[in-house]
């Protein structure tokens, strides 16, 4: 059977979580490249708005999950990083 260390664990849920991390940012940042700063328009082009309110929607849909993965990812590396960090002092010591 496969034995694996806890820092191969934890390597591997860091691993898992800064790829979601990853992918929902890039989502993120490819639906809001369509998003406008300013938008200018007339009576006439009201679905212009509607559709930067759908984006603004999408966006602010994935935000709290992009921000909670992001997190998890930065306090996995910090335990990852303690982690090896305890193992190669105990090899020394």
């Amino acid at each position: 059977m496969f034995a694996y260390s806890p820092l191969q664990i934890a390597i591997g849920l860091w691993a898992l979580v800064t790829i979601v991390y990853i992918a929902l940012f890039l989502y993120r940042a490819i639906v809001g490249a369509q998003e406008e700063d300013s938008l200018f328009i007339s009576a006439g082009e009201e679905h212009m708005a509607k559709e930067q309110r759908e984006i603004m929607q999408r966006i602010n849909k994935v935000e709290p999950a992009t921000r909670a993965f992001g997190i998890a990812t930065a306090v996995m590396t910090v335990v990852v990083a303690g982690a090896w960090g305890y193992s190669v002092f105990r090899e020394l010591f």
